[in-house]
């Protein structure tokens, strides 16, 4: 494995003036402020820079589209960088039945988000096409197996909590589905990536059902699948996770980049993967 460490340091941790630096790139292509002279360095921290890859590059300035109105997406979205992400929640009923699998569910429910917000969006004469559309579904998965999502009301909701107490343990599923408009013939017309992301989850067995009746007081979980949010006041729930804590959040970050990294290569390199996939299906045939 090539050795990654930088060929030069990384700029200096320091106060920054008030406005931000001006940078330029040194030999390992890592920016460094350049200094001006003047009065010396005020309070403050260094302004925070977007990740400089190219995938997010392409997006910046063009219409995201995030099929959620879930404001934790778009908070977890803005620290890739991505900003200016559009709100169009989506009119999918969610209604799949529970009989599918956990995956089938989760994932097929994001797909159709998708592709629901797609379908309206792609002709938008106002504001254009967009660049992507980004759709995502949570779910929670009881030890025994059971679907479980919003809380349908406060009896309900302690019925969960105490369940996933209960149990020991359950796992988080959030499925994302990003789509892009290709400019070629190529049907469908468009490219789809989704992936399906598990964190396992546990609850404190010595969790009282006075610190549960609490925390639902607080309304925090009302709107959270499973009826808790880690980020927030649900922690005091949680002994211990084991994977991806953003995706207990509902977006998890790494899939995320991943799956916009593979869309957003140029059409040629998906028009070949996709060629690649049917050749493959052929040949099983």
């Amino acid at each position: 494995m090539p050795d990654s460490t930088p060929s030069e340091p990384p700029p200096p941790y320091e106060p920054s003036q008030s406005k931000p630096p001006l940078v330029s790139a040194n030999s390992s292509g890592l920016s460094e402020p350049v200094r001006s002279p003047g009065p010396g360095p005020r309070k403050g921290p260094l302004p925070l820079l977007p990740l400089d890859l190219p995938a997010l590059n392409l997006l910046r300035g063009r219409r995201v589209v995030l099929a959620s109105a879930s404001p934790r997406r778009k908070q977890l979205l803005g620290l890739l960088g991505l900003h200016n992400v559009e709100i169009v929640p989506s009119k999918f009923e969610e209604n799949l039945p529970k009989t599918l699998s956990p995956y089938e569910y989760v994932s097929q429910t994001a797909e159709a988000k998708c592709r629901d917000v797609y379908r309206r969006e792609i002709d938008n004469e106002a504001k254009g096409e967009p660049a992507i559309v980004i759709a995502a579904d949570t779910i929670i998965i009881s030890e025994s197996g059971k679907i479980l999502e919003k809380p349908r009301n406060a009896q309900h909701h302690l019925e969960m909590l105490k369940m996933l107490r209960d149990e020991g343990t359950h796992r988080v599923a959030t499925a994302i589905a990003v789509m892009r408009p290709l400019e070629s013939a190529v049907d469908p017309g468009y490219a789809l990536e989704s992936h399906v992301e598990f964190t396992e989850v546990k609850f404190s067995p010595n969790l009282s059902d006075q610190c549960i009746v609490a925390y639902i007081k607080t309304r925090d979980g009302n709107d959270k699948a499973g009826g808790y949010g880690i980020q927030s006041a649900g922690s005091v729930l949680i002994e211990r996770i084991e994977g991806s804590y953003d995706n207990v959040v509902g977006l998890p970050l790494r899939v995320m980049l991943d799956l916009i990294e593979k869309l957003m290569e140029p059409e040629e390199i998906l028009d070949d993967n996709m060629d690649n996939m049917f050749s493959r299906s052929d040949a099983e045939d």
